[in-house]
């Protein structure tokens, strides 16, 4: 039987996934790998036998010394072979145990994380500009192997504890049935821990997750921020944020670690005392000779009641971590239940695009927000032709790009692609056609010829190398160690500024776009690295539908058309030379950058 693709499953997961029902959801996670699941299991109590037998042996034991009229010398001798089969097979039925739960559990985790990330590409931008990358990391980090260790506690050690429950409650009722009464007296009293506990358990749990996701997220921040912090030495008030927020995370750990506590303690308190009292009780009556209690029956029956002390300790110590894993699937249910999926599906793809496009009355309100970010835009943009947006920071220029790339869509109003409406086609398979070149480089770490051709396939080496010529990149590469196979560092952290933006547009070349977006592309570059960038996208933009976003309006003068916009709304467009001439927004803007 073939195993289900990767992106199966991950739908499989995402459309079936319950947060408010934790446990049906863990054994949905699971739902392909039951078999290993039970493998694992039986060879746990294989294992785990000793456990149970070892009170009876025992107690054997100790008959066979105390009355050694009534017993042959070999019964000694079997019991102890019989302990020694019972403690050498742990080795090889442990190691199948783990083997066995290893393959049921590292696939859960894989098939998790796959079906996050799956869901992650199809949320729409605005869940991800709202998030944290901090947060999101520990979703998919720390959540999922919370998940997987709630396997282990819920399908393996609380199993094994009951089942020892019942092992012990069966030889206990053969050999002293009226003990029975000390073992129901402990189990009502752990189930009324269990029942008073619960609650602050799983509040705690909660508060302490929503403050470790908090202060992953800001650590992210404050590591991406240190070069600005020691530039402006605002080390002191960094540090003096982040201890803020780690105290707040110490609070919340220490609320759960005393709830916990409190827990363990309580539970061993209650348990041990009902154990001695056992043990004093057994060994009273077998001194008085009642019962036909003996020796060895007073070591068995404290014996198994130890063991089902130590069942329900072992039940009650893993309720903080199954309260957390639980807390854990609800943490991973925030990003598979999230309904604010970009609406792709079922939607046809598109073919091919020429790079028409046509605003007619497109209108963009955020959410939670009073004001409209786009009012009434309406313009048209020929196939091949160059528009620049510029205006005043909060005018709408990014909100107008992110309509063009499709990460948002109008909410009044229709933007149209080659005469039809984009919202009727599936916005993925467009955007094979759009390449962006923006102020802030975006690469991975990896090498120079993976960064280039990220996002293609079957590119030969010839067309690899046209790109980079036209980039003005050949120079820089040919001098790196390894060449086009050096690797960059995170985010290109071994190349300059102009080298790592050379790379961008290479990557954009390559992918001979449609639509080409370029946004604030040589804002952060010195004189000579501008002039590099500069001939590469006039190369980049030939034949092509570009959108320019740029505040240094001296790159936007050979722009076909400039659409000045303010608060939303489109107030002058024109070329440069006619806005100049009209004496408006524009040449106010141009009169102070001069």
């Amino acid at each position: 039987m073939t195993q289900p693709s990767r992106s199966s499953v991950s739908h499989l997961l995402t459309s079936q996934y319950r947060s408010d029902a934790p446990l049906l959801t863990l054994v949905r996670l699971y739902q392909n790998d039951w078999p290993k699941l039970v493998r694992s299991f039986g060879f746990y109590l294989v294992k785990h036998s000793p456990e149970w037998a070892r009170p009876l042996i025992i107690a054997n034991v100790v008959d066979i010394v105390a009355q050694p009229n009534q017993h042959d010398l070999r019964e000694l001798w079997l019991n102890g072979a019989w302990l020694g089969v019972l403690i050498v097979q742990n080795l090889p039925m442990h190691y199948l145990h783990i083997r066995a739960m290893s393959a049921a559990t590292r696939q859960m985790e894989a098939n998790l994380r796959s079906a996050m990330t799956q869901r992650l590409q199809e949320l729409s931008m605005g869940f991800h500009w709202q998030r944290s990358t901090g947060v999101l990391q520990a979703k998919l980090l720390q959540d999922v192997q919370k998940i997987e260790q709630l396997t282990s506690y819920l399908f393996q050690f609380v199993p094994s504890a009951v089942l020892t429950i019942i092992i012990a409650i069966v030889i206990t009722a053969r050999r002293a049935p009226w003990f029975l009464l000390f073992f129901f007296a402990t189990v009502p009293a752990a189930v009324l821990l269990i029942w008073v506990l619960r609650k602050p358990m799983r509040d705690r749990n909660h508060v302490f997750r929503k403050q470790v996701e908090t202060m992953s997220a800001n650590l992210s921040e404050a590591i991406k921020l240190i070069p600005v912090t020691r530039a402006h030495g605002a080390e002191a008030e960094a540090m003096h944020r982040t201890n803020q927020q780690l105290e707040a995370v110490k609070q919340a750990g220490m609320r759960l670690d005393t709830i916990n506590a409190i827990t363990n303690s309580s539970t061993w308190v209650t348990l041990r005392s009902f154990n001695g009292l056992c043990l004093i009780t057994a060994a009273w009556l077998a001194y008085q000779g009642r019962y036909d209690l003996s020796a060895g029956d007073v070591v068995l029956l404290s014996g198994y009641f130890d063991t089902l002390t130590q069942s329900m300790v072992m039940i009650l110590t893993v309720m903080p971590q199954i309260s957390t894993g639980f807390e854990a699937i609800r943490s991973v249910g925030e990003v598979l239940e999230c309904p604010d999926l970009e609406q792709n599906q079922e939607k046809p793809a598109i073919a091919s695009v020429k790079g028409e496009f046509h605003f007619e009355q497109v209108s963009f309100a955020y959410p939670h927000q009073t004001h409209a970010a786009l009012t009434n835009i309406s313009i048209t943009v020929p196939q091949g032709r160059t528009v620049a947006l510029v205006g005043p920071s909060g005018a709408g220029k990014s909100t107008l790009i992110n309509l063009v790339i499709g990460f948002l869509r109008p909410t009044q109003g229709t933007l149209y692609l080659d005469g039809q409406d984009m919202n009727n086609f599936d916005l993925r398979t467009y955007r094979r056609w759009v390449a962006v070149v923006s102020q802030d480089t975006i690469l991975f770490e990896g090498t120079v010829r993976e960064n280039v051709l990220y996002g293609t396939d079957n590119i030969d080496e010839t067309r690899l190398h046209q790109a980079i010529e036209d980039a003005n990149a050949d120079e820089f590469i040919r001098r790196l160690p390894q060449g086009l196979d050096t690797l960059i560092g995170e985010n290109g952290a071994k190349l300059s500024g102009g080298q790592r933006q050379r790379l961008t547009i290479a990557r954009a070349l390559i992918r001979d776009p449609r639509v080409l977006i370029l946004d604030e592309a040589t804002a952060s570059l010195d004189t000579a690295s501008e002039s590099l960038i500069q001939s590469a996208l006039y190369r980049l933009m030939a034949g092509r539908t570009t959108f320019v976003v740029a505040h240094r309006l001296s790159t936007i003068r050979r722009a076909d058309q400039i659409v000045v916009l303010d608060q939303g709304q489109i107030v002058e467009i024109g070329t440069h030379l006619e806005l100049l001439a009209a004496q408006g927004l524009y040449t106010n803007l141009h009169e102070l950058q001069a």
